[in-house]
């Protein structure tokens, strides 16, 4: 059972914890602790960023603590507007139940099925009826709610914000009272709502729940958060090689962040890493380590092991993947400039882009380094075109009709 000398692992990696005096005394009493994590099936696929959550709830797992993971299937029909500027869409029943089944295979690949509690708030929220709905509703003012960033944004800005918007967090706080959670995970754009919770928990009479926040995880790009719609991201269902090169892409920087929310390395572990590091090792080697640790866990360890292979292959020894893609672009004209090529394989998300990557000595074609921004390749050729370290087109330029 979890002491409280085990506060430095349940801390790792986290924004806030409130209140830490609230679980220290909870720890005290040996008992397992009721651990919540709440999930919308908004979209049917899960990625890295989601699995920060999972990662924690998976800790408490280990740490011998009772694990709700809960499928928001009532809140995805309300849609939640933390962090929106703009009131979200939304989704159907059929949707929701749909992508609510992707997510239990999804998330055993982090959490233990036998010591994981699936649960559904429709069970209690469909109960509530409207006249539970109303008396609710009435255990909070407007003028709480609108001390939420977001909405107090919207409304400063005159944007719309619906009136079911303003339900979202209640019923996220009463799924604590009908879980009676101990502990509540979220991102850290979730405060206000985790907040409700307790609030909610001490007006049913309920011992309020302790709230731990998690950081939103950047993506690849190290700039925005881990988005599938951004492109930034890294997918729990995706191939062991696409999965391992896209660890392997990230930033030296960004690299210690991804193992301080993915590893399940010890602390321990990772300080000897950092060490080895400030001796004069090298990153790369660190992050080989990590990717085949996310690669093992989400596959297995053979698709670690083959992901390795064929990443040096391709990447370490300049190797052109043999299972590239035949692309054809239509040429008007006797040539085209490169970097309109780049943006029509979508090596490039621009010309400007394609520009500025030649600039940097990122492009290749055909194994020689491009310098020249004003190039042109001639209409009739094929070429293998190179872009960073991981980025290949086997383009063929056809002459227009």
């Amino acid at each position: 059972m979890t002491h409280p000398t085990d506060l430095e692992e349940i801390r790792r990696g986290a924004v806030e914890l409130l209140v830490e005096e609230d679980l220290v005394r909870k720890l005290a009493r040996g008992k397992p602790l009721r651990v919540k994590a709440g999930f919308d099936p908004t979209a049917p696929d899960l990625h890295l960023g989601h699995s920060v959550l999972l990662n924690k709830m998976r800790q408490f797992q280990d740490l011998g603590h009772h694990v709700m993971f809960l499928i928001g299937d009532f809140t995805g029909l309300i849609g939640d507007p933390s962090g929106k500027n703009a009131t979200r869409p939304p989704l159907s029943r059929e949707q929701i139940l749909a992508n609510a089944e992707t997510y239990k295979t999804q998330v055993f690949k982090v959490l233990h099925p036998e010591k994981t509690e699936v649960m559904f708030n429709s069970t209690w929220s469909d109960a509530l009826g409207a006249a539970g709905m109303i008396k609710l509703a009435a255990t909070y003012t407007v003028a709480r709610i609108l001390e939420r960033d977001d909405f107090a944004k919207r409304f400063a800005e005159q944007r719309p914000i619906s009136i079911h918007e303003f339900l979202y967090p209640l019923m996220q706080g009463y799924d604590s009272v009908a879980m009676k959670a101990d502990v509540e995970l979220g991102g850290n754009d979730q405060k206000f709502n985790l907040l409700v919770g307790r609030e909610l928990q001490k007006h049913y009479g309920q011992e309020p729940q302790v709230i731990l926040t998690l950081p939103l995880l950047e993506g690849l790009d190290g700039v925005d958060k881990m988005s599938k719609s951004l492109g930034n991201y890294v997918g729990i269902d995706e191939a062991p090689n696409e999965m391992f090169g896209k660890l392997m892409s990230i930033s030296d920087d960004l690299m210690w962040r991804y193992i301080e929310l993915l590893s399940f390395e010890s602390l321990a572990t990772i300080a000897g890493w950092k060490r080895e590091i400030e001796a004069g090792g090298n990153p790369r080697d660190i992050k080989v380590r990590f990717a085949q640790e996310i690669v093992a866990r989400f596959h297995d360890r053979r698709a670690a092991e083959a992901a390795l292979e064929d990443f040096e292959s391709r990447f370490k020894h300049g190797e052109i993947p043999a299972d590239l893609p035949e692309q054809q672009v239509a040429v008007e004209g006797a040539d085209i400039p490169l970097i309109q090529v780049l943006k029509a394989t979508s090596l490039c998300p621009s010309t400007s882009e394609g520009a500025r990557m030649i600039e940097q000595g990122g492009v290749r074609v055909n194994g020689e380094k491009v310098a020249d921004k004003a190039l042109k390749l001639k209409a009739g050729e094929s070429y293998v075109l190179q872009v960073g370290k991981r980025k290949f087109a086997r383009v063929v330029l056809k002459k227009a009709a």
